[in-house]
Parts: structure tokens; sequence; C-alpha cells
């Protein structure tokens, strides 16, 4: 599996919780990270026919293709170590049945995790796995 770029809400205290635990759980090291936010993200996501404006979902760049909501976040289990994997086996189940519960926490994630000021800024041994 080649490399994929997950764009995510800079600002969102529940985001960056994920980005956190994808890290982690990332031995090979072929996610790279970019804030929603950021001139990466305000590059690309047009290419994509995706509105850089919109902070809704996180992204997930892989192969040269871009999903979003409930299809992001499985695409990028199957980057992570364990049996998390696993989770990617819900891609059977189609997006219109799984993105319900996926934008109803995209809807509330600010009302129950809060939210920065900034966008996060990675540690000095995190920076390596972030675009800008």
């Amino acid at each position: 599996m080649k490399e994929g770029l997950v764009l995510f809400d800079g600002v969102c205290n529940f985001c960056n919780f994920w980005v956190q635990f994808d890290i982690k759980r990332n031995k090979k090291k072929n996610l790279r990270f970019g804030s929603l936010q950021g001139t990466t993200a305000q590059n690309i996501l047009p290419n994509y026919q995706i509105d850089p404006t919109i902070l809704k979902s996180v992204i997930f760049i892989e192969n040269e293709k871009a999903y979003q909501a409930s299809t992001a976040v499985l695409k990028i289990c199957r980057h992570l170590d364990g049996g998390w994997k696993l989770l990617s086996l819900f891609l059977i189940i189609p997006a219109f049945q799984r993105d319900p519960a996926y934008n109803w926490i995209g809807k509330n994630r600010y009302k129950r995790f809060g939210k920065k000021d900034s966008s996060m800024i990675p540690t000095a041994e995190q920076r390596a796995l972030f675009v800008d």
C-alpha cells in the first residue's frame, strides 16, 4: 500500500485525538497528516472537486483518489496495526448506510469535545509525518 494523506480539522479536539491515535498505530509510517485549514489542503482539494472551506469531514487521499466521511476513516484503518485493519471490512456496507452515524458525530464534535483556537502543532518527532 502506498502512502496516504489524512486531512483533518486541525482545531477539532476529537479530530486531533484520532490523529494521535492513528500515529501511534501506524508503525509503517505510511500515513501523512495535514490540517484542512493548511496550505496543502487548500491547494490540492480543488483537484478532487472538494471545497477546501468546508471542514465537516476527514479527507483521505490515496492512490490519487479522495475519500470522505466513513469511507475515509475505514480506508485509514487499513494502514493501522493490529486488529484495527479489520474495521475496513465495513467498506462492504454502502456509504449511505454508514455515513449518518459519521455525520452525527461530525455535526456534534465541537459541542461534545471542544475546539482549539488554532491547529495542532506536531511534536518534533511527529513533524516528519505532517505536510504543513
